[in-house]
């Protein structure tokens, strides 16, 4: 149990013992104190007052006197109006620290098979295409969101949802065979997803000058949107595709494995997976037959064209398509195709969908529909609903070819790492493939940190220039403080095997067994504040899980990086001559890298043992 927990029930104790009154945990609100008053945890007393019946003041001094003479890691009080300031005891830091040092997944909880089994569903990219920006933040909050939840003691299942049929996928196809002359990825040294990208940017230039040609003959240019013949022969590919068709669906399925290989490739750089992948091509159908199941059961209903509806007034809603009058489905009836699949696969007790904000509504209607169906999870699925990331020079537009490329912008991002390390230094007696490694940690660091400090909720502007500086809050000053703890410790441990060789004539086996860290010595200021903000990482973790936040980690880990730059700025770690203070500080030193390699961890970030 941490300081807090001890204290916030001795507060109960007290509650109980002073006033009579059984108060709940929720009451007890414990907070850091303020830098101006002295203490480090303090007690808001205003709830209690009540019950006391006395001022803030006087029930504040009662409660103090309480905590002193009962609970062991207070150690002295002072109070302030209705606020109880709390000194904790430097045994009670040092037990923590003990504590602390002990526990290598510190603050954070492992799953059993009796914890409750979430999916997270992210990615979900189209296979006319390559990722771009929007994927990368997408993929990096899933992968984080399922890493925190993880730490909170869920089991997690990592799913995507391929969209890999429709008439987006026609019009790259067709313009494969149109002006493709048989091209590969192999014939033209590009990934598949490029390649096939390119063909939907292809395909968009043809028909944009189709339409103004029709338009320029007089038509309406709604209508030339829709006689454009590229268009109409890409509906007839989508027709004999639903149909069958053998030369349709070989074709399909060639250039959607060169697609498939290509999003494997990028994935991987970019350091996300998944545990199972689903393809809309294989759930369309299910979600149709849903449907139909839950029209013959009155829970959907028929218009004269033959569309099926959904009637959600009685929700505050208008009605939903779920069918349109041809029999082919919608969106909305794919995932609850997809949906019936999952639960088939998994027990699930709670879905996540991480998709942009401009779906909140469909999230909110498929909620709805599926808990209508018998989905156990329906109407409690979470819409991990995130705002839309730009760079400086504006919006993207896929089939305009003006997307950021994911691939583009990772590379990038490495080669920035790399030059900006050579200037400033940092690369000095490392070999080529060491420097070049150590760039991809910081260059991709820097890309997920800058995007995941920021509250997912909030549309963001991504600075590639701003992500990549070793001060600040960004990746690689949090990653440059972890190699120089690591640097700290390697020579500490050169220092000790030195002075081992010189004790016993160059056996260094008589110490072997010997303890390097005790930890008994008195605490200095900042030594507190260290141990304090190191123990607030387990209440860090938990808000992240309640919250669905990576940005609340990005910023713990901050913050802690803050705390551990002031206090190796003003104490001496290797060259402080009193052993005992300086096994305390490489103690110190060595829990604050694990905490912030673990809390990178949750957010996809390596940190490298040296920079």
């Amino acid at each position: 149990m941490n300081i807090e927990s001890l204290i916030s029930k001795a507060a109960q104790e007290a509650v109980k013992s002073l006033y009579g009154q059984d108060v709940p945990e929720k009451m007890v609100q414990l907070q850091k104190t303020r830098s101006e008053f002295e203490g480090n945890l303090t007690l808001v007393v205003f709830p209690f007052v009540k019950m006391a019946r006395k001022s803030p003041e006087q029930t504040a001094q009662e409660l103090g006197d309480y905590l002193v003479a009962n609970c062991p890691a207070v150690e002295k009080f002072n109070v302030v109006k209705g606020f109880l300031n709390l000194s904790v005891g430097q045994g009670a830091w040092l037990q923590l620290l003990e504590a602390i040092d002990k526990d290598e997944k510190f603050g954070m909880k492992t799953a059993n098979e009796d914890s409750p089994l979430v999916m997270i569903e992210y990615s979900s990219p189209n296979t006319n295409k390559p990722l771009h920006l929007g994927h990368v933040r997408n993929n990096l909050l899933g992968w984080s969101l399922a890493k925190i939840l993880e730490a909170n003691g869920n089991r997690v299942v990592k799913t995507n949802i391929v969209n890999d049929r429709g008439i987006h996928i026609c019009k790259s196809m067709l313009a494969w065979l149109k002006w493709g002359n048989g091209e590969t990825p192999e014939s033209s040294g590009k990934k598949g997803d490029h390649l096939i990208g390119d063909y939907y940017v292809l395909f968009d230039k043809h028909y944009r000058e189709e339409i103004k040609q029709l338009v320029a003959q007089g038509m309406d240019e709604e209508k030339a949107k829709q006689e454009a013949p590229l268009i109409k022969e890409a509906h007839e590919m989508l027709v004999k595709w639903e149909q069958g068709d053998a030369e349709v669906r070989a074709l399909w399925e060639k250039m959607n494995n060169w697609v498939y290989a290509g999003f494997d490739e990028t994935y991987k750089k970019m350091g996300v997976g998944f545990d199972k992948i689903y393809y809309e091509s294989q759930t369309y159908l299910r979600g149709k037959s849903k449907v139909e199941e839950g029209l013959s059961k009155g829970l959907f209903f028929r218009k004269e064209d033959g569309s099926v509806w959904a009637d959600l007034t009685d929700e505050g809603l208008d009605q939903k398509l779920l069918l349109r009058s041809d029999g082919t489905s919608v969106y909305m009836t794919q995932d609850i195709g997809t949906a019936e699949m999952r639960y088939e696969d998994y027990p699930i007790d709670k879905m996540i969908y991480v998709v942009g904000n401009e779906q909140n509504y469909h999230f909110q209607v498929l909620s709805i529909l599926l808990d209508r169906l018998g989905f156990k999870w329906g109407r409690d699925l979470t819409h991990f609903s995130y705002g839309m990331v730009e760079l400086p020079n504006g919006k993207m537009k896929s089939r305009e070819g003006t997307v950021v490329d994911a691939d583009d912008l990772m590379a990038l991002m490495v080669e920035d790492a790399y030059k900006t390390s050579m200037e400033l230094g940092k690369f000095a007696d490392m070999t080529e493939e060491d420097r070049r490694e150590i760039a991809r940690i910081v260059g991709m660091g820097a890309l997920k940190y800058f995007i995941l400090k920021v509250d997912a909720r909030k549309n963001m502007l991504f600075n590639p220039e701003e992500s990549i500086d070793f001060n600040g809050n960004t990746g690689p000053f949090i990653q440059y403080t972890h190699a120089r703890i690591r640097s700290i410790l390697r020579k500490n441990e050169e220092l000790r095997m030195k002075n081992e060789e010189f004790a016993s004539g160059g056996d260094s086996s008589a110490a072997a067994n010997s303890s390097l860290f005790t930890l008994h010595s008195s605490l200095e200021e900042k030594e507190t504040e260290l141990i304090q903000k190191m123990s607030e990482f387990t209440a860090a973790v938990e808000q992240a899980g309640k919250d669905y936040s990576p940005s609340g980690i990005a910023n713990y880990c901050y913050e802690l990086t803050k705390v551990f730059n002031q206090f190796y700025h003003d104490y001496s770690i290797l060259n402080e001559p009193d052993e005992q203070k300086r096994n305390l500080r490489l103690v110190l030193a060595r829990n604050v890298a694990k905490i912030i390699k673990n809390g990178m961890g949750l957010l996809g970030i390596k940190v490298p043992e040296r920079m």
